[in-house]
């Protein structure tokens, strides 16, 4: 499969998705297109899943009738997401052109506060 990586979308996740096409809107030269725009000249391209962090694009996008498929990380920072990168891999792998998956990640437990005693 053709995989688009979305601005925001770690990009040490590229390394798992064997076997796939991966390429980010900055080497296809569409940094600066909004999600819509993105997702047509994705589409027109080839591209079978867009791999995004942006929570919103199902509410700012009519996602109906489209051929490419979107799946939505839960969490942008590579630390957080790297124990669960192998969900990633299953969610793209399994993607169906027109579908759409979040990835919801558990938060990050918080590091550092002195609230418990030490």
């Amino acid at each position: 499969m053709r995989v688009l990586f979305d601005q925001a979308t770690p990009v040490p996740i590229r390394p798992h998705l064997k076997g796939h096409d991966v390429r980010t809107a900055a080497q296809q030269g569409w940094d600066t297109l909004k999600n819509g725009e993105l997702l047509v000249a994705a589409e027109a391209d080839g591209f079978d899943v867009l791999l995004t962090t942006d929570k919103n694009m199902r509410y700012q996008q009519n996602l109906a009738g489209r051929k490419i498929a979107v799946v939505v990380l839960g969490q942008q920072q590579w630390p957080s997401l790297r124990p669960h990168v192998q969900r990633v891999v299953e969610a793209v792998n399994a993607a169906l052109p027109g579908s759409y998956l979040e990835i919801d990640l558990p938060p990050e437990p918080r590091r550092g506060h002195p609230e418990h005693g030490s």
